[in-house]
């Protein structure tokens, strides 16, 4: 039996499908505390699944 590791892709793209920001966590970080620090800075629409959903966001 081999090694498993759990953990999280967390991606922003914008429009055009260009990077804006990458984060690999582990499957323990909530996803709302880690979108939070990666948008600070962004601005317009965001779009996510059901584990970013908040009423700060």
């Amino acid at each position: 039996m081999g090694w498993f590791y759990r953990g999280k892709l967390h991606l922003i793209i914008n429009d055009q499908g260009g990077i804006i920001s990458v984060k690999l966590m582990t499957d323990t970080v909530v996803d709302r505390k880690l979108v939070s620090e990666m948008t600070d800075e962004l601005f317009g629409c965001l779009y996510g699944d059901k584990g970013y959903i908040s009423s700060s966001l």
